[in-house]
């Protein structure tokens, strides 16, 4: 009789567990761009950029999840340059509320208004313009990766701690040059950054064979500097200046010292396990477009595991409430901006052999919370439509 009362015991939990089972479906759209000619092809974006952390996050999730009752899926859909991305987003928000999207900001906004997409909670894997935090945010859209604005203040934050107050700039002529460049400038003005000199990129030559010849003269208007910061998000020319300036200065901003959401030489806080981990999984480094997808899909993970729903308006309350922290294998917990859905955290500033520092620094404070330093905080933000 034990033996059948722990049976029928047994029966009854499994048969609850059954019942309580969630099946969570999520959509990854990635909208492929055609990339502007630029001098150098030796770092080409590989095939899987973006998509490969979203599936080391799906990964992690199903992982918690098997003990939580959760079954995990994810359906991929990638629009070649070119093709019909709204009626992609559109098919894949008949399967899914739930999407992770790698998209240029203008593709993402109309992909935000579509009215498919109301009621559903879409994660910006990648686009860094600061407006979609500001007047051009929308309720439906939450941003994993950071943007502009938090990068350039972590440069600017750290030129202040090292007093290289005077800064010159150099900008390509891509839109997301432009954007970085106004990024930095609004970022100098900020912290009280003088900046000294500013001229755009406008060589056609081949910088490969003309640089050091070139760039020298180009660099001698700027004036006296600290420190030259370069807005090249194409990496087209940036890579020429560094050693071939009139003067022997620092470079920053597109290469050289760099702010990234994240970068293979970070190692502390349990990085290296994570960049193992994909490693395995990818066979290559990880990205920070590779970040900003894992950061997603493990966000959404932990909200469901925490409040054991998969109600859509549940989890986005979650999300922006102070009760949530994600673990981004950075040095603090990672949360949202209840004003304009934006994940705080931190920005590293690398090189391409070590990190030099994490933003925000030591001595830049805040009333709330110190990585509020970095990018729009409240009484900044233009955003609207999370009031």
């Amino acid at each position: 009789m034990r033996i059948l009362g722990l049976a029928a015991l047994c029966s009854l939990t499994l048969s609850a567990a059954a019942a309580s089972e969630t099946t969570l479906r999520i959509g990854y759209l990635g909208v492929d761009r055609i990339a502007p000619p630029v001098l150098s092809n030796l770092d080409p974006d590989p095939a899987d950029l973006g998509v490969a952390g979203a599936r080391l996050g799906l990964s992690d999730n199903a992982t918690t999840g098997r003990f939580m009752g959760q079954t995990w899926q994810m359906e991929e859909t990638r629009v070649p340059p070119g093709g019909d991305a709204l009626a992609a987003a559109r098919a894949a928000l008949a399967s899914t509320k739930l999407l992770v999207i790698d998209a240029p900001a203008g593709t993402l906004l109309q992909i935000a208004d579509l009215p498919e997409a109301q009621g559903a909670l879409l994660f910006n894997a990648t686009a860094p313009e600061t407006r979609l935090r500001s007047m051009d945010c929308r309720a439906n859209l939450l941003h994993s990766a950071p943007s502009n604005a938090m990068r350039a203040d972590a440069l600017a934050q750290f030129l202040v701690s090292r007093r290289w107050s005077d800064v010159a700039l150099i900008s390509g002529p891509h839109p997301e040059d432009i954007a970085f460049a106004d990024a930095l400038k609004a970022s100098a003005q900020k912290f009280q950054l003088d900046l000294v000199g500013e001229k755009p990129w406008r060589f056609d030559a081949d910088m490969r064979r003309s640089a050091s010849s070139e760039v020298p003269l180009f660099t001698q208007e700027l004036g006296d500097h600290d420190v030259l910061l370069i807005a090249d998000e194409t990496h087209d020319f940036g890579r020429y200046i560094a050693y071939n300036t009139w003067d022997p200065r620092p470079v920053a901003g597109s290469e050289e010292l760099v702010p990234e959401a994240w970068a293979p030489v970070m190692e502390q806080w349990g990085a290296a396990q994570l960049q193992s981990r994909f490693e395995d999984s990818a066979q290559r480094d990880m990205r920070s477009a590779d970040y900003g997808a894992w950061a997603a899909l493990r966000t959404l993970g932990e909200a469901v595991t925490r409040t054991g729903s998969d109600d859509l308006a549940t989890l986005r309350a979650y999300i922006l409430s102070d009760a949530f922290e994600l673990a981004g294998f950075k040095g603090r917990p990672l949360s949202y901006r209840d004003w304009n859905g934006q994940l705080r955290q931190p920005i590293p500033l690398v090189t391409a052999r070590a990190v030099v520092a994490s933003a925000p620094l030591e001595g830049f404070l805040h009333q709330g919370n110190e990585l509020d330093t970095l990018g729009l905080d409240a009484p900044d933000s233009a955003c609207t439509a999370f009031q």
